[in-house]
Formats: C-alpha cells, sequence, structure tokens
C-alpha cells in the first residue's frame, strides 16, 4: 500500500509516516463515512468502574510462532531494519512514533499501544466477557487494536480515552478516531457522552 510522502500531503486516510518511508502499519480502519455510521450505533452510558480490574484478566502477549509473541510480531510489523535473535528480541530497528511524530531505534523505548486500552475496554464492557475473549482482545492484530508507539506517548496517553487524552500529532486524529471506533465496533462496546463527542469532532479532521 503507498503510503504519503510528506507530513503535509497525508490525508489520515492511512498513519503518517514521513517523508518517502513505507512501514507496515495496522490494518487500515474504515473510512471516515462508515465509522461515522459505526459510532452511531455504539451504545452511550455512563462509563463502568474498574473495580475488578487487572492487566492479568487480559491474557497478553500471546504465542504466536516459535519463540515470537503478538508483541515481537508487531514490533517487526511496524518497524523498518528490523532483526530478531533466536528470542525473538529485537536486535536492531527503527520505529515511527505516529502520536508523537517522532522516530525511535531503541526497542525499549517502544511500547504496543492497545488503541482502546485494556482499563477502557473493562470499563466499557469487557468486564463481562470470558477470559478467552479478553485475550483475544489483547491480542488482536486483525483489527487496528496495537500499533508500536514511543514509550513516552503510550504512557501520556495511558488508560485515557480520546475525550481526555489525543495524539498530539493532530494530523493523525482521523485516523486514531477510526481505528478506536472499529475496536469498540467490532467488540461492542459502550462509550460514554464526552468521549462519543470527541470522536465526532475528531472525525471533522477526515
Amino acid at each position: 500500500m503507498r503510503r504519503p510522502l510528506t507530513f503535509a500531503t497525508a490525508v489520515a486516510t492511512t498513519w503518517i509516516i514521513g517523508a518517502g518511508t513505507a512501514l507496515a502499519y495496522p490494518p487500515d480502519p474504515p473510512a471516515a463515512g462508515t465509522a461515522a455510521s459505526q459510532l452511531a450505533t455504539l451504545t452511550v452510558k455512563a462509563e463502568g468502574s474498574t473495580t475488578g480490574y487487572s492487566r492479568d484478566l487480559f491474557p497478553h502477549w500471546s504465542t504466536v510462532s516459535g519463540t515470537c509473541d503478538t508483541r515481537d510480531e508487531v514490533l517487526k510489523r511496524d518497524g523498518t531494519g528490523v532483526t530478531v535473535d533466536a528470542n525473538c528480541e529485537p536486535t536492531a530497528g527503527r520505529w515511527y512514533s505516529v502520536y508523537d511524530a517522532t522516530y525511535v531505534t531503541d526497542d525499549s523505548a517502544v511500547d504496543i499501544d492497545h488503541i482502546v486500552p485494556l482499563a477502557e475496554a473493562w470499563k466499557s464492557g469487557a468486564n463481562t466477557w470470558t477470559t478467552a475473549r479478553r485475550q483475544q482482545f489483547a491480542n488482536d492484530r486483525t483489527i487496528a487494536q496495537l500499533i508500536a508507539v514511543s514509550a513516552s506517548s503510550n504512557r501520556s496517553k495511558g488508560d485515557k480515552d480520546p475525550a481526555s487524552w489525543k495524539p498530539t500529532n493532530t494530523s493523525v486524529h482521523c485516523i486514531y478516531a477510526r481505528e478506536w471506533i472499529w475496536v469498540k465496533y467490532t467488540y461492542k462496546l459502550a462509550l460514554q457522552s464526552a468521549e462519543k463527542t470527541a470522536l465526532q469532532q475528531m472525525l471533522n479532521a477526515c
């Protein structure tokens, strides 16, 4: 898939990755019109609590093949020049963090972000899921739920929804909203009123 050549020419239909760089990123989400339609079908209600929540209730990272787990696979997918050792740990590579428009060359400074955070999912309906369903959610590479970003941007985001946190790289607000909606729509998760308003505003950037 051809990626944007510059930040200036980028339209938020794909992740913005800088001049001439062709990288594999999460699967492209539905177009803005489809995302708006999906958003309209989601249940809006007061956000649940984190009572009983633990990251351990969302088993991750699952083994994908050999010594490679989900985190390893996302690091390989989202980076360029990535090489790994016998344990599937990166020995070299370069990652473009779309949230803050920075490059990272040390994999220890890269986090795998859940677009919809695990705690957010818990408060939105995942508290009623089976462990198997939560494991699927935490390791899902078939939709745009996992992405390699700088550790600093991921930790700034924490468990916040779009009403409380957005990427500092405003050029990706459109696709971030589309991906967030895609995940919630796929997993039938609810959202709160302020969250929906923030997503609608971000879709306006598309």
